[in-house]
């Protein structure tokens, strides 16, 4: 049975508080995901939401076909680009600790990536949206370890 899975990302200020969420379909069968973070990017949201999404497919080999509003998630994958960093040990990247999680769980599938331009009144892409702005505004947000990491100076108390 093919998956159909929509994902979206946001965060508020850019580094800012950010969520993402995801839509998956497959025949009769429909799941929300969603989950907000302090401190974030919206692209770092927009791969995590794939990453999570292709994480929660259990049964590997799956078909699966991703449908995004992120030029930089679906141009790094169809145009190869993620593969050349990969080669090159990700020299210059941003997003490092995210691009190899998504390399780990992107070979369990079969997976396809589509664009779809956002807002413009795809109703799962809409949906998508909607969960991740949500999730950006809850209360107790998780911790984006790999962003925040980065962000601190060394021997700086917390």
């Amino acid at each position: 049975m093919k998956i159909t899975m929509y994902t979206d990302g946001a965060a508020k200020g850019n580094p800012g508080n950010g969520g993402y969420g995801i839509v998956l379909k497959a025949g009769k069968h429909y799941r929300e995901i969603s989950e907000g973070f302090r401190m974030t990017t919206n692209n770092r949201m927009e791969l995590l939401a794939v990453i999570v999404g292709l994480e929660s497919i259990k049964k590997p080999g799956q078909s699966i076909a991703v449908y995004s509003d992120s030029k930089y998630v679906v141009d790094a994958v169809n145009k190869r680009w993620v593969f050349n960093w990969e080669k090159k040990s990700f020299k210059g990247k941003k997003n490092i600790d995210l691009w190899k999680r998504f390399l780990m769980i992107f070979q369990s599938h079969q997976v396809s990536f589509h664009w779809v331009k956002g807002h413009a009144g795809n109703i799962y892409n809409e949906k998508c949206d909607e969960l991740a702005v949500i999730a950006a505004e809850q209360n107790d947000l998780l911790i984006d370890e790999g962003y925040e990491k980065l962000q601190t100076p060394p021997n700086t108390l917390l």
